[in-house]
């Protein structure tokens, strides 16, 4: 058998068949990538490539307890299949018992497409995208910017088989473009991103715009210290700040009370309300725009993860309804350890809060505030209150008498994601975006502007 040219799943039904464990998962992650960068309004490289990733994950009944062993790696050829298989079964063996150990997920209807060749990207994803990207150029140049930046697609095939009769397979098609303009002596710069599908939804030449207006901006600089200050923080920055929230938002963790989630005294806030606002926070791997797989692929055990439960349905949860915590995230394990209901995370996440203001009508009604453009270099600082610290990055705009009149220098935050949703006194229309700390992560959010009267700037920051 030559891997290079056999089907997906005739290599997942291979790795099955020469399993002697007692239980036996495979997937096989069949990607396609395109890329575009460009330095000084101009093109520079551009470029696809193609991989593919087998895991195979052994389940061994002891006298103990089940236990698991993982392997993973690329480029498997026909002769590294069953050393992959060994070595899966001999880890296994030499584990103690998983923790997490549940029978292996059943009843799943099989995918139809199974057997279906990978779903694959290529440089034609790029066909209108490019041209306009051409004009943008055109455009920044005859007004004295240069843009910089990259787009990137790609499309993952996850092909998921066990040895309890699942086979299931999904495609999970990725974009994101993210531009930078500086003005001609690099005093100035500006940073906007969007996350698509397959780059026919986005628009270089809005986004040029945008990037002109907030250049225009930075030409007034003013220095400010730090201090609480009236923020208006844009999609990006808020969905950043909901998926590290959603990151720490474990069923365990909460209930043995080392987390934010943990109630005083036991158990966990489900049912607390977390905002006056109207917030709701949820994931749905149906939702339009942002699809993203309907069953568990776990390619290791976690916190929030096993891999006991590769092929379990995922359906809508609201983390967060009408202001009130109504759910965390569980996998079988926790489920059962916590009491909470089964709640196993999509790969996409929205928070909506009712509102129906753009980002600019936000701005519009502000006497007096800082817009900023995002946030970077988000880290944990306090896990029992979920204190994060960061910088903003790339324009921080003074607002006076509801219009940006200036840039001001950048600062480092020190802000709980759980806390300023109770600040928070007004949420904008929700809009896909990109979130940009995590755009190599997460990529498929949704949320609004949100209006923050006492946003924390810790300090001030020399970054740009």
């Amino acid at each position: 058998m030559s891997i290079a040219t056999t089907k997906p799943h005739e290599i997942v039904e291979r790795a099955l068949e020469l399993s002697s464990a007692d239980g036996c998962v495979v997937i096989a992650d069949e990607e396609s990538s395109a890329n575009l960068r460009w330095a000084g309004n101009s093109l520079t490289t551009n470029g696809v490539t193609r991989g593919r990733t087998l895991t195979v994950i052994a389940t061994v009944d002891g006298g103990q307890g089940a236990a698991s062993g993982v392997v993973s790696r690329s480029a498997v050829t026909a002769d590294e299949l069953e050393p992959l298989v060994r070595a899966a079964e001999a880890a296994a063996r030499e584990a103690g018992p998983a923790e997490d150990a549940q029978p292996l997920v059943t009843g799943v209807p099989q995918s139809a497409d199974f057997t279906d060749a990978p779903a694959e990207t290529a440089s034609a994803v790029f066909a209108a995208f490019a041209p306009a990207l051409g004009e943008a150029f055109a455009t920044a140049k005859a007004g004295g910017r240069q843009l910089y930046g990259f787009a990137f697609h790609s499309v993952t095939s996850t092909y998921l088989g066990t040895s309890a009769g699942l086979r299931l397979r999904h495609d999970q098609p990725t974009g994101t473009l993210e531009v930078n303009a500086k003005s001609p002596d690099r005093t100035r710069s500006a940073w906007a991103g969007a996350a698509t599908r397959d780059f026919t939804d986005v628009d270089p030449l809005a986004l040029d715009a945008e990037l002109a207006q907030r250049l225009a901006w930075a030409e007034r600089k003013i220095e400010l210290p730090a201090g609480r200050y009236e923020t208006l923080l844009p999609p990006s920055a808020v969905a950043d700040l909901m998926i590290y929230q959603l990151w720490s938002a474990g069923a365990r963790d909460a209930a043995e009370g080392r987390t934010v989630f943990s109630k005083a005294g036991g158990g966990t806030r489900v049912g607390e309300q977390l905002s006056t606002l109207p917030l709701t926070l949820r994931s749905d791997p149906a939702e339009p725009g942002l699809e993203a797989a309907p069953f568990v692929v776990a390619h290791a055990s976690g916190d929030e993860s096993s891999v006991f439960d590769n092929g379990l349905p995922i359906g809508p949860v609201d983390w967060m309804r009408d202001g009130t915590l109504r759910h965390l995230p569980t996998t079988r394990h926790s489920a059962a350890l916590t009491g909470l209901p089964m709640a196993p995370a999509a790969d996409n996440l929205v928070l909506e809060g009712g509102g129906t203001r753009s980002p600019a009508e936000m701005v519009a009604g502000t006497e007096r505030g800082l817009l900023l453009t995002c946030l970077w270099y988000i880290r944990e600082v306090d896990p029992a209150t979920l204190l994060l610290t960061g910088l903003t990055r790339d324009g921080v705009y003074l607002v006076e008498g509801g219009e940006v009149t200036g840039v001001v220098n950048n600062f480092r935050f020190n802000e709980s994601p759980v806390d300023l949703l109770g600040r928070a006194v007004e949420a904008g229309r929700s809009e896909r975006t990109l979130p940009r700390e995590w755009s190599d992560y997460f990529t498929r959010a949704a949320a609004p502007a949100l209006r923050v009267p006492d946003f924390n700037m810790s300090s001030v920051s020399q970054g740009v």
